[in-house]
């Protein structure tokens, strides 16, 4: 039986083309919050903790300033419209996994139908300061307490019937190309998989995603419709 393709997308950095926390930290964050920042990408603080700690420093009445400025910030990259076309047209399923906030994912993403395909973190605006909630948190496989993790998303497709891949950017997608079958990387996700010797081939835009896709051959089982 052939494996169907299945798509494990983040958001910061990949679908967008900076990342939308950091953009938000350097905007309205006090000083501290860079080496914050530092410590979770060199993984000397799990992600969920250090994510929770960056947006505790921001009061909750900056909510609107801040979607105003990432509505205004945000930039898709290029042939993301196609890439999500291309995958329905060839029945590829596509889950978007996102270490991001619901809070301005859903905004950014409102004009791709993808409503029902978002893991993402929530937020809760209702006390003095931003609070981040977990509704994705770490199974019973993972340890690294991820916030939003991707790992246990991913092992909810069986690898005898999903050719499972992960497209990304950075250290926030590692655990779960470790466990993929294959990976489309940038920037810091692409310099860990030469390290590590993980199968995968670099992008710069969703059109280097559909034609890697479109040209995939990993083994004669995998399908993409």
């Amino acid at each position: 039986m052939s494996k169907q393709i299945v798509l494990f997308c983040d958001f910061d950095g990949t679908i967008t083309e900076k990342d939308n926390i950091a953009a938000i930290m350097r905007r309205f964050g006090p000083p501290e919050a860079e080496p914050l920042m530092q410590k979770i990408l060199t993984q000397q603080m799990s992600i969920r903790e250090g994510v929770g700690q960056l947006f505790a420093m921001l009061p909750s009445a900056l909510k609107d300033e801040i979607v105003r400025f990432i509505a205004r910030d945000a930039k898709i990259r290029p042939g993301f419209d196609q890439f999500v076309r291309f995958c329905d047209e060839a029945g590829i399923e596509l889950l978007i996994t996102s270490g991001g906030i619901d809070f301005f994912v859903y905004p950014i993403l409102a004009g791709f139908q993808l409503e029902n395909r978002i893991y993402c973190n929530g937020s809760d605006f209702t006390q003095e300061r931003i609070t981040i909630t977990w509704p994705h948190r770490c199974g019973e496989h993972c340890s690294n307490d991820c916030g939003m993790c991707k790992t246990t998303i991913i092992r909810g497709y069986d690898p005898k019937r999903y050719h499972r891949i992960v497209i990304g950017d950075s250290i926030t997608d590692l655990a779960g190309a470790k466990i993929a079958d294959f990976v489309i990387a940038r920037s810091l996700l692409e310099q860990k998989c030469k390290e590590l010797g993980l199968a995968h081939q670099p992008f710069a835009t969703f059109y280097d995603v559909i034609h890697i896709l479109q040209n995939l051959q990993v083994s004669e089982e995998v399908k993409l419709s």
